[in-house]
């Protein structure tokens, strides 16, 4: 692993080009999912610089700084995929959509990149086809007891050799909400062409620039994203590794992404992907001044947020957190909403975070029954992307309390 790709970038991480613009600055934040026991509270906490630039050549929106992988995404990694609603549809849907768009037939191998807990394959598998996940974090020995075949190694030339000799090369390769995970670019770039067969397809789904923009979702931003997608700098990237984007579509999955299909070789891009590609200049997405003011507004939602929680703890009501997804601790980090504000966050049973304490803001994660059985009097949504989900699901369970959504304009919801 080059420690080019580690630490403070002066380049840009797709074409090289040093113009990067400062569009962000969210202040030194520790990895979202370093969730800590009681004792740690005792210990020093690193924290690593968040910052958003703008690439002034491909227009890439990406981290000026990578912190080392071993550390963001660990064996003991508590994210599994799995417990996760909306992405267990999401996954549904992509397999069901694959197997229709391209025929698919037993005999194929699909490979999930950065598979967790084996969620997407299972549905391939479940049709019949063979698979195989590639996870460097504990999730893989979920996926391999529940019947997914899964390498629990980072993606890399070895791990590439190693799939080609037992598997063969992969009708399709995935890459879902890690394909801007990975630093490295032209070396992902290479063992994503060497896995695939000469007329397979690979397919990304990440979070999308223009949803991030139109929603305020800065939650987003945090050191295991390391590039924020758009169209043109895709197209960019694809082109240099001479391979093609031949289809994009907008999809819902965790707030707003964008699913893109790439084949090696050159091929036309699909009208779908142009109309996108032209709604993404027109919306400003490429425009430093546009992006700028985009940032202004996250500072106001901040300001905005703290005062009115200021405002409901003046009344005396205890307040809770809903969720402890880890785009929550960008939100919590630079907003510093602590314990002082919430007095824990609650978790689906089964989370790994249950019983330890958030990075950063150090709010205890608990069991959500506890919510239900304490009835505190406001409930700020921490996984508010999904918040109209879980509005019902916490009504129906009857918590009589009043919610809190943070963005894009916080608001109480009775």
């Amino acid at each position: 692993m080059s420690s080019q790709y580690i630490g403070h970038l002066k380049q840009c991480q797709i074409c090289s080009n040093n113009k990067l613009e400062l569009i962000l600055d969210l202040g030194h934040q520790p990895i979202v999912q370093n969730y800590l026991t009681k004792e740690q509270l005792h210990e020093p906490e690193t924290t690593y610089p968040l910052n958003l630039v703008r690439c002034g050549d491909c227009g890439l929106l990406q981290l000026n700084y990578i912190v080392d992988p071993r550390f963001v995404f660990p064996r003991n990694y508590p994210y599994r995929t799995g417990l996760t609603n909306m992405l267990i549809r999401n996954f549904h849907e992509l397999a069901d959509q694959l197997e229709k768009k391209y025929n698919l037939q037993t005999k194929d191998l699909i490979i999930d990149i950065g598979s967790n807990d084996g969620t997407l394959l299972k549905g391939f598998k479940d049709k019949g086809m063979r698979v195989l996940g590639i996870e460097p974090t504990d999730a893989a020995k979920d996926a391999n007891t529940h019947g997914i075949p899964t390498l629990q190694t980072y993606l890399n030339a070895t791990a590439v050799k190693n799939a080609l000799k037992k598997y063969g090369p992969a009708r399709i390769v995935a890459a879902t909400n890690v394909f801007a995970h990975i630093n490295n670019v032209p070396e992902l770039m290479h063992n994503i062409k060497n896995l695939l067969d000469d007329n397979g397809i690979f397919i990304s789904e990440s979070q999308y620039i223009m949803d991030i923009v139109e929603k305020l979702e800065f939650d987003t931003i945090y050191h295991e994203h390391l590039r924020f997608y758009g169209l043109k700098p895709l197209a960019k990237l694809f082109n240099l590794h001479h391979m093609s984007l031949v289809d994009a579509e907008r999809i819902e999955a965790a707030g707003g992404s964008i699913r893109v299909f790439a084949k090696k070789g050159r091929h036309p891009m699909s009208v779908r992907a142009k109309k996108l590609l032209a709604a993404e200049v027109r919306a400003g997405l490429y425009n430093s001044k546009t992006l700028r003011e985009w940032g202004a507004r996250i500072h106001q939602a901040k300001r905005d947020l703290v005062a009115l929680l200021i405002t409901c703890k003046k009344t005396g009501g205890r307040m809770v957190g809903i969720g402890s997804p880890a785009r929550s601790n960008t939100l919590l980090g630079f907003t510093h909403i602590d314990g002082t504000f919430l007095d824990y966050a609650g978790e689906k049973n089964g989370s790994p975070k249950i019983g330890l304490y958030t990075p950063g803001t150090h709010i205890l994660v608990v069991d959500e029954k506890k919510l239900y059985k304490e009835q505190p009097e406001f409930a700020l949504i921490l996984s508010w992307h999904i918040g109209a989900e879980l509005i019902k699901i916490f009504r129906k369970n009857n918590y009589k309390g009043k919610f809190i959504l943070p963005l894009p304009h916080p608001k109480i919801i009775e």
